[in-house]
């Protein structure tokens, strides 16, 4: 399971990220259960951004794959979301599990620019793991 330090180092990273982008962001890291051990919200980011990036930790963490991959598999073979009966679920891009030694240990969201720049911004930030393991 992710650490409360690992997850405080991803909402770091992302946060230098958003700065070296003039950006503003919400962030925020679920364990293996979706459950949340770091979130970050930025000054000046809508406050809607907030629920959307847990939203999307969790999801990335519960289904083990891309809320983007997600969102895009459910619009292309018409499921609805609400199949999966639980609120928290979203297909909305931005979430990305977190892996090590190739088992999920948590979920990562970002939200306050497109889908893809949010994904984006994860992807980019999950790499210090691989860094400092």
């Amino acid at each position: 399971m992710i650490t409360l330090s690992e997850a405080s180092l991803l909402v770091k990273e992302a946060m230098k990220i958003a700065a070296e982008w003039n950006v503003q962001l919400s962030i925020a890291v679920c364990d293996d259960h979706g459950e949340l051990v770091a979130f970050s919200r930025m000054d000046g980011v809508g406050l809607q951004t907030g629920p959307l990036a847990i939203a999307k930790a969790y999801t990335a963490a519960r289904m083990r794959k891309s809320t983007l991959l997600l969102g895009e598999w459910a619009i292309e073979n018409g499921k609805d979301i609400s199949h999966w009966v639980d609120p928290k679920i979203t297909g909305l891009g931005g979430g990305l599990p977190i892996v090590r030694n190739n088992k999920v240990i948590g979920g990562m969201g970002v939200s306050g620019l497109s889908p893809q720049q949010d994904e984006e911004v994860v992807s980019l930030s999950t790499k210090v793991m691989s860094e400092h393991a």
